[in-house]
């Protein structure tokens, strides 16, 4: 019976990747040369840390354009209020969404059951398992789901016949 698997992760090596070229970026840029502007990672969260609160929006672009430019979905980035850090600095922990959380996966599963398809849907730990009988009804399950407004960055793997 053929099935895919939606997953929801993201290339930890591309975020490294990305991270490289903003610590370059930082280094070299004469607005952010010399000051405490950074972006370090550990684990899943990264923390953005910066003089003052334009330096942190020009951090947070620099976010966005170097994960465009290696490929990493953008919506995988859950920025956290900004708290003051010691010597006058501010700090900003950004959280790499990683998998698809309950509430999202029994949403999305929601969505697949109303549009009729027949198709079955199974939540397994943090990714959904659709089958089918036919591989149409299982294209027409990733068009319908990729139409969605979805706030995480899905992929679709496994496909099998």
């Amino acid at each position: 019976m053929p099935s895919f698997d939606i997953v929801s992760k993201i290339d930890m090596s591309e975020v490294d990747n990305a991270l490289n070229g903003i610590k370059r970026e930082t280094q070299q840029r004469f607005d952010l040369k010399g000051t405490k502007a950074a972006v370090d990672r550990n684990g899943d969260v990264l923390t953005v840390t910066a003089d003052n609160d334009l330096q942190l929006r020009q951090v947070q672009e620099l976010l966005y354009t170097y994960f465009a430019r290696r490929d990493v979905d953008s919506k995988a980035l859950d920025f956290k209020p900004t708290e003051r850090a010691s010597g006058d600095t501010l700090r900003q922990t950004v959280g790499i969404k990683q998998g698809i959380d309950g509430d999202s996966g029994r949403k999305i599963i929601k969505a697949i059951k109303a549009t009729k398809l027949k198709v079955q849907v199974s939540l397994q730990g943090d990714e959904l398992r659709v089958t089918g009988k036919k591989r149409d009804d299982l294209q027409e399950a990733i068009t319908y789901v990729k139409s969605m407004e979805n706030d995480l960055p899905l992929q679709y793997v496994n496909f099998r016949d």
